[in-house]
């Protein structure tokens, strides 16, 4: 069409878009403007009909008002790899007379014949990605940590220490009071060998043995 040529329709948008989803019918719509005085009958044509329901395929848009068209793709098992669509579609136009009925519109009346102006759009059709749902906000990233995991965390090694301290002083008392029955042991051991004494009388090297391990005794005793 030239330049110089009017438009009978103008149409938004001039490409179809659609947010692509597989298994799932989804639809577009297209408004034709007509804003001449003349009555316009147009027709819709796709290079692949059998994927697409138009509605209304043709019609006749009034002077100075508009017509919305529905374009409805029909559910696809999977998106294309590339995301990419090859198919078209074509709005032709031609002006009409005014006692016109949409019922008598032919593809004849679009038939390019000297003295008949028909324009002709082409109209490509794109996919869209879906809308993608908000990803859930994890407590902690990899530059620090969220108060109540750092609270854990300290709470854990604290626990860990204690249990250790625990443990190392149940060693220690275990092994005093080993000790202190061992000693209890040899005093009391001392002490009978001194009453079976033959001679009946205490050497003084006896009594300063069991001084002392009385003595050592009472210490183990009083740290336990």
């Amino acid at each position: 069409m030239s330049s110089a040529e009017p438009e009978l329709l103008t149409i938004n948008p001039l490409e179809l878009k659609f947010p692509f989803e597989p298994k799932k019918q989804i639809s577009c719509s297209l408004q034709l403007s007509n804003k001449s005085e003349n009555h316009v009958a147009f027709k819709v044509k796709t290079t692949n009909p059998k994927k697409y329901c138009v509605r209304p395929n043709t019609g006749i848009v009034l002077p100075r008002s508009t017509c919305d068209v529905i374009v409805t793709m029909q559910a696809q098992k999977e998106a294309p790899a590339d995301m990419q669509c090859k198919d078209k579609f074509l709005l032709q136009s031609v002006v009409a007379s005014a006692v016109t009925n949409p019922k008598d519109i032919t593809q004849e009346m679009f038939n390019k014949e000297p003295g008949r102006i028909v324009e002709e759009y082409k109209l490509r059709v794109i996919y869209l990605p879906p809308p993608q749902p908000p990803s859930p906000v994890a407590e902690g990233s990899e530059e620090g940590s969220s108060p109540r995991q750092s609270l854990t965390e300290n709470d854990q090694q604290n626990g860990s220490e204690a249990r250790s301290v625990i443990y190392r002083l149940t060693e220690e008392k275990a092994g005093a009071l080993h000790q202190s029955n061992r000693l209890r042991q040899e005093v009391e051991l001392l002490r009978r060998d001194i009453c079976k004494s033959r001679s009946g009388g205490v050497s003084f090297m006896f009594v300063i043995i069991v001084g002392l391990l009385g003595v050592v005794l009472g210490y183990y005793l009083k740290s336990t």
